[in-house]
């Protein structure tokens, strides 16, 4: 049981970074006033909005489809679901730490609860071993 609702986890935490890729093309607005990816203190001083809004759109897309896959894996019991979830959350920790714009305020807008979760979930199955 706790292995169906550890993938279902991993599958809906994917499908949020699908609202972040949404959100970085600006198909929508997660909420009223969000920006992210604007302002990444890395990549706007080398690309301009529509390169970085397309580069986090592609990142947050990859992440998606990666904890989607290392989900559905561990939900069909395949071998190899821990090392795809271990490099999405690895690949989406990065994505959000690059993006970010570099200052303390509005930290949830920017990926830092989903930073959070992918921690979280690094410690699950690297240090835990879990689930079996």
């Amino acid at each position: 049981m706790i292995r169906v609702l550890f993938g279902i986890f991993l599958v809906l935490h994917g499908l949020v970074h699908v609202l972040y890729a949404g959100q970085s093309l600006r198909f929508f607005e997660l909420r009223p006033g969000m920006v992210w990816p604007d302002g990444s203190w890395i990549f706007s001083p080398l690309f301009g909005d529509w390169a970085l809004r397309r580069l986090a759109g592609a990142a947050c897309a990859l992440s998606a489809l990666a904890f989607i896959a290392g989900g559905l894996g561990l939900l069909l019991a395949q071998d190899w679901w821990r090392p795809v979830v271990v490099g999405a959350a690895s690949f989406s920790s990065l994505v959000y730490l690059l993006f970010w714009d570099g200052k303390l305020s509005k930290l949830d807008g920017q990926g830092a609860v989903g930073l959070m979760i992918n921690l979280a979930i690094l410690a699950t199955v690297l240090i835990l071993g879990w689930p079996a």
